[in-house]
């Protein structure tokens, strides 16, 4: 069923008598209603197949259905209210109605005011209604939400509680944690959880944009292709890894966000869009701005709501109980019975340090299902991850590209994804080593 717009109130008008059915018509209208009208119940319940109206106003008294029967015919929790009217009004009628389970009764002849006040109503309720569902069903949805925030630590606790309250606002929020904590989820949980939930939902990882693209990616060229903004319109635009955006891209970002417009390369007339910003970070942004490697107006802009995400070290009582529910999940996907623990699997899990966080502790529970699967494993050599050496390339191109990948990687692993730290250790700039790691087809995922 077609869900309804958030703009004007959609109502059926049912009545058999014509200009009756055209008198409320032009009434409703002229209120800043849309408005389909019917001359049979059946006709409406064809219709409710299709598309469902905010309210639905019927005249009691009609050949085949009468509006009492309409009632009984699509009465359930989340039904369109219906609002009855009939010149043939009375005590008893009315209170079947209401017994019935319609929203309203009202008398003809009628007063227009009270008229479109009940219609209102039911229709703001019958919204309400709708979106309360809806939040429901997405909790039960949300994987994301089930896999970084299981657990009774406190953070987490008052986290969810964040999540949620932020969820029904589009103010900026700007996620803060390592590497692995979870912050593509939560983006992705308030946007599934807010009022946004059925437009887009864009990624933009601003680490591997090359300078020269970078432009294009945000705005998007005239004529060939829509940009982040454009493809995010009404929805979010989730902005990962924030610090390495280019500072000479920066001020054009800022005033995007301000005026909710931009131009398109190639384009003389702005665009105008209604877009929600999330952004995320692995490094101290207050340390790049007073390095001056972020516009300090551009950090306060984005930080009006930041959300801290605990590393995993933090919540060690959580350690086992979200362990064993990843275990459960890859047990499920790999179809082989959950595997029993250990006192060393608990001895190993609890020493670890965890620097890939929560991302790394979902890793280990899906090695050593698979190794499990082969008949053997522990969750100590899961963690371990003893891998067999790649091939000695050919040529001395291979051996070079090689040697960077894995100097890199090894780099990223030993400073847990701080891309800064990284690039320091490397003697490179950042943005050289963003553009090896695009070239190299690292992934931080991968590593940590």
């Amino acid at each position: 069923m077609e869900a309804q717009s958030k703009t004007a109130h959609l109502v059926f008008v049912v009545d058999d008598d014509k200009s009756m059915r055209h008198s409320l018509k032009t009434l409703l209208e002229k209120s800043g209603w849309q408005v389909e009208i019917f001359t049979k119940g059946q006709d409406v319940l064809t219709r409710l197949k299709d598309i469902c109206p905010d309210v639905i106003l019927s005249d009691v008294r009609m050949p085949a259905m009468s509006g009492l029967e309409l009632l009984e015919n699509i009465k359930n929790d989340l039904s369109p209210p219906i609002v009855l009217i009939s010149a043939h009004g009375d005590i008893p009628i009315a209170v079947k109605a209401m017994q019935e389970g319609a929203y309203s009764f009202i008398e003809k002849p009628f007063d227009p005011y009270r008229l479109l006040a009940a219609l209102r109503n039911g229709a703001r309720q019958h919204r309400q209604a709708l979106e309360t569902a809806r939040l429901r069903a997405r909790l039960n949805s949300l994987s994301g939400l089930d896999r970084i925030f299981l657990g009774e630590n406190f953070k987490i606790k008052l986290l969810r509680e964040e999540i949620f309250d932020l969820s029904a606002t589009d103010s900026p929020v700007m996620l803060l944690g390592e590497t692995g904590t979870g912050k593509s989820l939560v983006a992705r949980a308030m946007h599934d959880l807010g009022g946004r939930a059925s437009e887009p939902f864009v990624v933009m990882n601003c680490a591997t944009i090359p300078l020269e693209n970078f432009e294009p990616y945000m705005f998007g060229v005239k004529g060939k292709s829509n940009g982040a903004f454009l493809r995010a319109d009404r929805g979010s635009l989730f902005l990962d890894e924030l610090g390495t955006m280019p500072l000479e891209i920066q001020a054009k970002f800022l005033r995007v966000i301000e005026t909710q417009e931009f131009f398109m390369l190639g384009d003389s007339a702005p665009t105008k869009v209604n877009v929600r910003i999330i952004s995320a970070s692995n490094e101290n942004l207050e340390n790049a701005v007073e390095h001056g490697r972020f516009r300090r107006d551009l950090f306060y802009r984005l930080n009006n709501v930041v959300l801290n995400l605990p590393p995993l070290r933090e919540r060690k009582e959580d350690i086992i109980l979200l362990f064993e529910h990843f275990l459960g999940q890859q047990a499920l996907l790999y179809e082989i019975a959950t595997l029993a623990f250990t006192s060393d699997d608990i001895a190993a899990l609890l020493s670890h340090e965890w620097a890939g966080n929560v991302r790394e502790l979902r890793h280990v529970a899906e090695r050593r299902v698979l190794a499990a699967r082969r008949g053997g494993g522990s969750v100590a050599k899961a963690i371990a991850r003893n891998g067999e050496p790649d091939d000695v390339p050919e040529t001395l191109r291979g051996a070079v590209a090689a040697f960077e990948k894995q100097l890199i990687g090894q780099a990223i692993k030993n400073h847990q994804g701080r891309m800064d730290a990284v690039a320091e250790a490397l003697g490179i700039g950042r943005r050289t080593l963003n553009e090896k790691i695009v070239k190299l087809g690292l992934r931080k995922d991968e590593l940590l």
